[in-house]
């Protein structure tokens, strides 16, 4: 009986031995495959945390481009209208040049100075009536305030020696010289060209082949004849077949269509 008791004892023992062990197995197999799904959980967490940080690190660096290209861009839409601003000012016995007026120059044959924005075009234009059989010669381009004051006050002196009352002679000589700081030459935008023909700055020069090509083509190169026949009441200096403005070339073409003066033409644009 004894026997018997401890055999069913032991029998009992190994089922419970082995229903215990079943219950482990499948406790670990479940538990191994938790630990698998949340591996798999925390790597696409991860996945996604590393792309999102990339999309923002990106958008930082789009973002920082975008700044500095609008910069740029407000930058040089500020030089643009600092530029037209420029071509466009107005000097002359009623308008001085502007006392924080810097002009950038450029030297261009024989040593004369010009604006550095219409040097090439001054050259082209200037080269263009040499190959059309033509001899132009610049005679002036920019000048200095005190320069421009000696020959001012030289004027005034031949007008004396001339004949002309002392007390008339600084206003007729401003018809020709302009009053220092009146002058366009100040600005580094006019240049002076007569004929290699024929030299006198007088209305004859009108007539030369220099003048007769520069008068229908230097729009093409964005001067305009600055005060043509006819217009010195409205310019205050006498007609110069020889002093060209550079004002651009859309701005030449528009002048040069208009039939005005320089003056006219900008009150249209107010």
């Amino acid at each position: 009986m004894r026997i018997v008791l401890a055999a069913a004892a032991g029998l009992a023992a190994m089922l419970l031995f082995l229903l215990g062990f079943s219950f482990y197995q499948a406790w670990a197999q479940e538990k191994t495959l938790y630990e698998t799904a949340d591996s798999a959980l925390f790597a696409q967490l991860a996945q996604a945390a590393d792309e999102m940080a990339a999309e923002i690190s990106q958008k930082r660096v789009d973002d920082a481009q975008k700044a500095v290209e609008e910069a740029i861009a407000r930058g040089l839409q500020t030089r643009l209208e600092k530029y037209s601003d420029e071509l466009l000012l107005l000097v002359n016995p009623w308008n001085e040049v502007p006392e924080n007026y810097v002009a950038l120059l450029s030297t261009v044959e024989d040593g004369y100075l010009i604006d550095r924005r219409c040097a090439d075009a001054l050259m082209a234009m200037v080269n263009a009536c040499r190959e059309a059989g033509n001899l132009p010669v610049i005679c002036s381009a920019y000048r200095t305030h005190e320069y421009q004051e000696e020959l001012y006050q030289n004027k005034i002196k031949r007008l004396v020696a001339a004949g002309t009352a002392p007390w008339d002679a600084p206003q007729v000589a401003a018809r020709s010289v302009a009053i220092p700081g009146t002058s366009e030459h100040q600005l580094g935008l006019a240049v002076d060209i007569i004929d290699e023909n024929y030299v006198n700055l007088d209305q004859y020069q009108q007539y030369t082949n220099v003048q007769k090509w520069l008068m229908a083509n230097c729009s093409d190169y964005g001067f305009i004849l600055r005060y043509p026949n006819g217009s010195s009441d409205i310019t205050g200096i006498i007609f110069e077949p020889w002093h060209y403005r550079y004002v651009g070339v859309s701005t030449a073409k528009a002048v040069e269509a208009s039939g005005l003066t320089f003056e006219e033409y900008l009150q249209t644009l107010e």
